[in-house]
């Protein structure tokens, strides 16, 4: 009886050394989205057959002893075996570490032999100082805005200026929960003037080794004046002098166009006129029979018809004294009376009146 005692004891302390030998590391991991995790299982018991790695409760792997991996469920999940003081065993790699990963690590020796470790995920989300670099008089307050978006966990956010970073009490944070566990966080900083510098807004989560940064410069005009930095000068000057080079040719376009329409206006009017004179005329002419083109001093030329009334008569000297002082068109006696008389060498032009 006493030797079977003796047995069950031996056998006990065999398996529970057996299961203080194995060990997992890290026991938590935090990793950002997409980046590699890795959990290494080591064991000092050689008679250990299969090695089962669970992700939350599923099945993620199984490493033969004898065979390595067999049974790869996913092409982003691998092992490496590994040698170390704890003794032979493998490291789970993750490759492109997921959201849905996240969640308790198991590896599973069978046999009583298990241990639990457990991995974070966060994401890496953007920020952005909004609107460009300032600059503003001496002592003069001024404004910026900081926003981040698409993080998960809640980033830490802060201010910096030339690389010292602000006070707490300086600024202010907003933050809000959108879908899918991101969040958005913003923040205002007010800088009075006193001298130029670089305005940093830096935001992080634990799982990066160094924040995101967003940077713009805040130049103070009066110290660039003072030190003589012609660069920034100049190219002030060179804005004020584009924005009153714009100003004066707007200026001058409005002019221009004004100018033009009064000038196509006038020419038109004048069109007007010179047509309503010529219509003026030619009435004139017609009601009262004072236009003669047909006149001419050219003796041997002669146009015998008038704008208005009949052919005018050749006169001989002989028949002057028939010639009356006024003709007029609506005469018909005029024709019947000198169409019989010979036609002469001279001719008299007349012209009505």
């Amino acid at each position: 009886m006493s030797a079977f005692l003796l047995l069950t004891l031996m056998l006990c302390c065999t398996n529970k050394a057996g299961r203080a030998e194995m060990t997992l590391q890290p026991q938590t991991l935090t990793a950002l989205r997409g980046d590699e995790s890795r959990f290494t299982c080591s064991t000092k018991n050689p008679q250990w057959v299969s090695m089962v790695w669970q992700l939350s409760g599923k099945t993620a792997l199984i490493i033969s002893q004898q065979n390595g991996p067999e049974l790869p469920s996913n092409p982003n999940i691998t092992a490496e075996k590994v040698s170390s003081a704890q003794g032979d065993g493998w490291t789970l790699v993750l490759k492109n570490t997921q959201r849905q990963q996240e969640g308790e690590v198991t590896c599973d020796l069978l046999e009583g032999n298990k241990k639990s470790a457990y991995l974070y995920v966060q994401e890496k989300g953007t920020v952005k100082i909004l609107g460009q670099s300032k600059m503003a008089l001496k002592e003069q307050s001024v404004e910026f805005e900081c926003q981040a978006a698409g993080w998960s966990p809640s980033p830490t956010l802060l201010w910096k200026l030339n690389g010292k970073q602000v006070n707490r009490a300086d600024y202010n944070l907003s933050a809000e929960q959108s879908g899918q566990g991101h969040f958005s966080v913003s923040s205002n900083l007010s800088v009075k003037a006193s001298s130029s510098c670089d305005v940093h807004c830096l935001v992080s989560v634990s799982a990066m080794s160094k924040p995101l940064n967003s940077t713009v410069r805040l130049t103070v005009v009066a110290e660039v004046l003072e030190s003589g930095d012609c660069t920034v000068a100049v190219a002030l000057l060179g804005s004020l002098s584009a924005l009153l080079l714009l100003a004066l040719l707007c200026v001058g376009t409005v002019l221009f166009l004004r100018q033009r329409g009064r000038t196509k206006a006038g020419l038109q009017q004048a069109i007007r006129f010179s047509q309503s004179q010529n219509g003026r005329i030619s009435v004139v002419g017609a009601a009262e029979g004072k236009v003669n083109l047909g006149y001419s001093n050219d003796k041997d030329t002669f146009f015998n018809e008038l704008i208005i009334g009949p052919p005018i008569p050749i006169i001989t000297p002989n028949s002057l004294d028939k010639v009356p002082d006024v003709v007029s068109s609506s005469s018909l006696s005029f024709q019947s009376d000198t169409s019989s008389e010979p036609s002469a060498k001279n001719v008299r032009s007349v012209t009505t009146v």
